[in-house]
């Protein structure tokens, strides 16, 4: 019962995997804290220089 069982876990972790690979994430990718800082910071300063 073991054996089967053993085999039946990593042929579904398998096919799972390979299901995962064929429908991509709609997820955007992750940027950190000071990244979205810095990108707010150069946004307003191109404001600033366009109603300057």
């Amino acid at each position: 019962m073991n054996r089967k069982k053993k085999i039946k876990t990593i042929l579904k972790a398998k096919a799972k995997k390979a299901n995962a690979k064929n429908n991509p994430t709609n997820k955007p990718k992750y940027i950190s804290k000071a990244e979205r800082a810095k990108m707010e910071e150069q946004q307003e300063d191109a404001a600033q220089q366009e109603t300057s």
